[in-house]
């Protein structure tokens, strides 16, 4: 039997525009699943902030760009702050956006992990669905998630397991993985490259953990990232010997795969839980073994022994000896698991199928 074909709206973040990065890993997934969806059929409006922009991939996709002030991130707040929303914000802006046009549409998907849009669902007689794109960060959200999975569990969706774990859900987590156009990235079999390490420029990211692997073997870290927090980025650059960092910023899918590819190794260290790693997966998808602490979504992304190697948090000793065991790693096996694990049309499926059995049994 032929699928249904929807019509959904996709809420965007409120902390940047698509295209700035400061959204981070939700811009890549957002990219991702309206190019899935399109391709399956559907037809997507994205309501995003003022600026964005979507590559001509998803160029039969509505884009509606809302003026407004861009929110704090929780990340980037105390885990007991109180819900701030600016005057003039964006966030009850692409909400009110969406809301207005909802009539015409099967679905709404809110990728913007903030209080409003969850708080206002049981409010709401429009459908709409949550892709939680963090772990529990903050008091507030988290009990509004926890509140949330007792009246609308069905509305909420999360990218791996150790992300859900964060939340006291009524029941078990809807997960869905996420997805990545898989041709955009590029096999590169060399290796004997340098090491990388990409993300938000940031404490919770644990850039320092990965530049002391670089400078105890006396090599050059490439770091791809919106430099979102400058002193730190300072700091981190003093503390080691001259050249042990090299900036190579934030760069556009073609471009940074490129630059990824070449690398014989790539390190990732998050100080947090991170809810799934998208990084993890473009540097397996161009071949590159990935060095990860075994925390959060990165810790269910690779398979230690065969795509990389997996250590315990925080033990940068343990991520030194996996570097030098990188050579241990068949980079074939790295490209193969990322194109049977995050292709971006199956993680697409997997939304489909989420929203329409979600409606079937509301």
């Amino acid at each position: 039997m032929k699928s249904k074909i929807l019509k959904i709206i996709l809420i965007s973040t409120p902390i940047g525009f698509v295209g700035s990065g400061k959204g981070g890993g939700v811009e890549l997934t957002l990219v991702s699943l309206i190019k899935g969806l399109l391709e399956l059929g559907n037809e997507v409006t994205l309501v995003a902030p003022e600026g964005s922009r979507l590559p001509k991939s998803c160029k039969r996709a509505q884009l509606i760009n809302i003026p407004g002030m861009t929110q704090i991130s929780w990340q980037h707040q105390d885990k007991n702050s109180p819900i701030i929303i600016p005057m003039n914000g964006v966030l009850p802006r692409l909400l009110d956006c969406a809301l207005n046009i909802a009539k015409d549409y099967d679905a709404i998907i809110n990728l913007s992990y903030d209080w409003l849009p969850l708080w206002a669902t049981p409010h709401l007689e429009v459908d709409i669905f949550h892709l939680i794109s963090m772990g529990a960060v903050s008091e507030v959200m988290r009990n509004t998630i926890n509140n949330l999975s007792k009246t609308h569990h069905r509305r909420l969706a999360f990218h791996t397991y150790s992300q859900a774990s964060d939340y006291d859900l009524k029941k078990e987590p809807i997960i869905l993985g996420n997805g990545f156009d898989l041709k955009d990235y590029h096999f590169k079999k060399e290796t004997t490259g340098p090491l990388g390490w990409a993300g938000r420029v940031a404490p919770e990211k644990g850039l320092e953990d990965a530049a002391e692997v670089a400078s105890s073997i006396g090599e050059t870290l490439l770091v791809w990232g919106v430099v979102e927090d400058k002193t730190y980025a300072k700091n981190i650059e003093l503390s080691f010997p001259f050249g042990t960092i090299e900036w190579r910023g934030f760069l556009k899918t073609h471009d940074f795969q490129n630059q990824l590819g070449t690398c014989r190794a790539f390190i990732n260290t998050p100080k947090w839980n991170e809810a799934y790693g998208n990084v993890v997966m473009e540097a397996m998808a161009c071949g590159v073994p990935v060095v990860a602490y075994d925390r959060g979504g990165p810790g269910e992304l690779i398979k230690s022994g065969l795509t990389g190697w997996l250590v315990p948090p925080d033990d940068v000793d343990q991520l030194k000896i996996a570097v030098s065991k990188i050579d241990q790693i068949d980079r074939n096996d790295c490209r193969n698991w990322a194109i049977k694990s995050s292709s971006h049309i199956e993680f697409a499926r997997k939304v489909y199928s989420w929203i329409v059995s979600a409606i079937d049994n509301l």
